[in-house]
């Protein structure tokens, strides 16, 4: 459980770090609602094929067959997946014709991703 409390102080200290882009200070109260919505958010990343993907996309726009194949998922699992982090805007998507192309939704994932491994590598030492 305290481990928990940390991941979830951890993502709320990336997702709310003050810089220049207009972002709220970090240490303002975290309201009721605010902090379920985050809670949600983190649930997105519990899933191992999803944190993959989200990784396999730090380099850049990738096609759902690629991202298959780099995660050792079927197309048809990679699309599902790739559907949930769409929808909470982990990814973005341009199509061509039929085939959609993916690549992480902003400049704070990569950040993101790499402090939640940083963070891993922390604790388990």
């Amino acid at each position: 459980m305290r481990r928990c409390k940390h991941v979830v102080e951890w993502v709320v200290n990336c997702l709310h770090r003050p810089d220049s882009s207009g972002h709220a200070a970090l240490e303002r109260p975290l309201p009721d609602e605010e902090a379920q919505e985050l809670a949600e958010a983190i649930g997105v990343f519990a899933t191992p094929s999803r944190l993959r993907l989200l990784w396999a996309l730090v380099d850049g726009e990738r096609s759902v067959d690629e991202l298959a194949g780099m995660v050792g998922l079927s197309p048809s699992a990679t699309s599902h997946q790739l559907r949930v982090l769409r929808q909470h805007r982990l990814v973005a998507v341009r199509r061509n014709g039929r085939h959609g192309h993916y690549r992480l939704h902003d400049h704070h994932l990569p950040e993101l991703l790499a402090a939640m491994r940083h963070h891993h590598e922390h604790v388990r030492r």
